[in-house]
Parts: C-alpha cells; structure tokens; sequence
C-alpha cells in the first residue's frame, strides 16, 4: 500500500523534526501532483495508526492536490490544464506540452506553542 509507505516517511521526518524542535508537532501540510497517486482518507488513517504512542499522535495532515500544468507551444504561457477544455488561456491554442507533475512535498509542520 503506497499510502502507508508515505505515511512511515513523513513519520520519520516529522519525528526528527519535533526533536530538534523540541515541542508537540499538531497538524503538517502536504503537497502533491494531480497524477501522484495519493488517496487522502487512507494516508490519514495510516498515518494515524502509525503515530500512536509518537509524539505526533493525533496531529492533523492537510493534503492540498496541485493541477497539472502545460506551457503553451504558441505563445509560452504556462497555466494549469482544465481537463474539459484544455487549451491555453492566453492565446487559445491547444498544442502545448504537459510540465511535471507536483512532487509529494512536506510543506509545513505547525507545533504547539506553549
């Protein structure tokens, strides 16, 4: 399962992270591609059940999913791809090429502030 995987990296980065921090970490922000294939109710409940007895029990994961983007052949515009009309929104054109796909990132690690 690919989503627990992940779920065991971010774990291990949190953790090393709320070491040097020193405090409670409550909720991470997540980044990833449109195509990366991550289902955001099964990451959050293997993350859950990973981080029990952890420091970062009952933290919070918010998972944002960022378009696809294209960069126009005719006029250079990059813009996000809308899969119903995809075509640029600059110039019309519909020859443009697909640009990489968002990587999986770890954007952000909030912690309690005591």
């Amino acid at each position: 399962m690919h989503e627990t995987m992940v779920a065991e990296s971010l774990l291990a980065t949190i953790s090393a992270e709320t070491a040097k921090q020193n405090a409670k970490p409550v909720n991470a922000r997540i980044s990833c591609g449109t195509l990366n294939a991550i289902n955001d109710e099964v990451l959050c409940f293997a993350f859950e059940a990973i981080a029990r007895g952890t420091p970062c029990e009952g933290m919070k994961l918010e998972i944002e999913h960022k378009p696809m983007q294209g960069q126009c052949k005719n006029c250079n515009q990059s813009f996000d791809i809308e899969f119903r009309c995809p075509k640029c929104p600059k110039c019309g054109s519909e020859d443009f090429d697909l640009l990489p796909d968002a990587p999986l990132l770890l954007e952000q690690i909030e912690f309690q502030t005591e």
